[in-house]
């Protein structure tokens, strides 16, 4: 089932310490219309593929041994029902990793629908709410803007888990590449 399923993914990065608990995968979905004024993620607006990859093929490529979960947004990942819950599912059956999920949609509206309460079984935490900047997030709470709520799905977590060490953090690649990533802008 794996092989027939492409996901369109703006970047993942391989590991962060600000984007959940633990060390985590990041992984950020491409497309997204929702439009939230002040995004830090424009970038992922776009529905043109950017890089496509069967869900096995990002653990094959980017799973390390020192992570413990994988965190996932986007652009809007419930766009992509059918990927998410492939890739969510082998998270958690293939690699007992634990799973996070941003999305700009209420969970009010994801339980309405079949393939987004499917993918909604195999994560831990899910975070929703549209980014709204005049709320934005002041403590160092995971989450972007006071109005995203958080819904604990399993017992893995709890709020306190989302307190990160930081806001933001930058990551500079063995070729060189500067990636930035967290819950505030970067401006170099």
């Amino acid at each position: 089932m794996d092989q027939d399923i492409l996901i369109n993914i703006h970047s993942i990065i391989p590991f962060s310490r600000v984007n959940g608990p633990g060390n985590r995968l990041v992984i950020f979905f491409q497309g997204c219309d929702l439009k939230c004024q002040g995004c830090f993620n424009s970038g992922t607006h776009s529905f043109d593929n950017m890089n496509l990859y069967h869900p096995g093929d990002v653990f094959q490529r980017y799973l390390r041994q020192d992570i413990e979960g994988v965190t996932i947004s986007g652009g809007e990942p419930f766009y992509q029902a059918i990927g998410l819950l492939s890739l969510l599912k082998l998270a958690k059956e293939s690699y007992g990793l634990s799973t996070i999920v941003y999305t700009g949609l209420a969970y009010e509206r994801l339980k309405k629908i079949r393939e987004y309460r499917l993918c909604i079984n195999f994560i831990d935490v899910l975070i929703d709410g549209r980014y709204e900047e005049s709320k934005k997030e002041t403590t160092l709470l995971a989450r972007g803007s006071s109005n995203q709520k958080f819904y604990f799905f399993t017992n893995r977590y709890r709020q306190a888990n989302l307190y990160m060490l930081s806001k933001e953090e930058i990551l500079i690649g063995k070729d060189g590449t500067i990636t930035k990533t967290g819950f505030s802008k970067v401006d170099f």
